[in-house]
């Protein structure tokens, strides 16, 4: 998979080309809004996690009305066109920043603080976005191999769900480093 993938992939990390049958999946769940139609990449992982690129008013607007609960944004201040947090709370969402720039970032602390705002959020649905969902996929297949044990073909299909692209050979050494 690469980077620009745009269709959303199920937890093996297959791709799914039918927008149409995931939308009908998601669509009682999402309050009628077309997410896959709004976000740009999108994957769904699950019924309560949506992964995407970069927000803007638009698409937080759709997620509002989806009943996400809480937006996760990876992106760090620098990429960032306007002040997201304040449109986040603004429509009703709580949002929690974990800045991740690249390959650099992708250190333990970082997966630690993750899990963390993961666990203190269970149970709600949640948006986790970067630029692209790259970084994304990254962090939770680092998280399900570091921090949940998984073996290497299971924390990969989870960074793939998640929108894993091109950090995945970085991800996969991280991954034969035992921690």
């Amino acid at each position: 998979m690469t980077e620009s993938t745009q269709n959303p992939v199920d937890i093996h990390g297959n791709a799914n080309t039918n927008d149409a049958a995931n939308f009908d999946e998601y669509s009682a769940t999402d309050n009628g809004a077309a997410l896959n139609q709004v976000l740009h990449p999108y994957f769904r992982p699950d019924e309560r996690t949506i992964v995407c690129g970069a927000l803007d008013d638009d698409k937080i607007a759709g997620l509002a009305k989806a009943g996400v609960e809480l937006v996760i944004n990876l992106q760090p201040d620098d990429e960032l066109k306007f002040d997201e947090a304040h449109a986040v709370q603004q429509a009703g969402m709580s949002y929690e920043q974990l800045p991740i720039s690249g390959a650099k970032d992708l250190k333990q602390l970082n997966i630690l603080a993750f899990d963390n705002i993961l666990r203190q959020h269970h149970g709600k649905k949640v948006v986790i976005h970067c630029g692209s969902g790259n970084r994304v996929g990254a962090a939770s297949a680092l998280r399900a191999g570091w921090l949940r044990g998984r073996k290497m073909d299971t924390a990969m299909a989870r960074g793939y769900s998640h929108g894993l692209g091109s950090l995945e050979e970085e991800v996969r050494n991280r991954l034969l480093v035992p921690r």
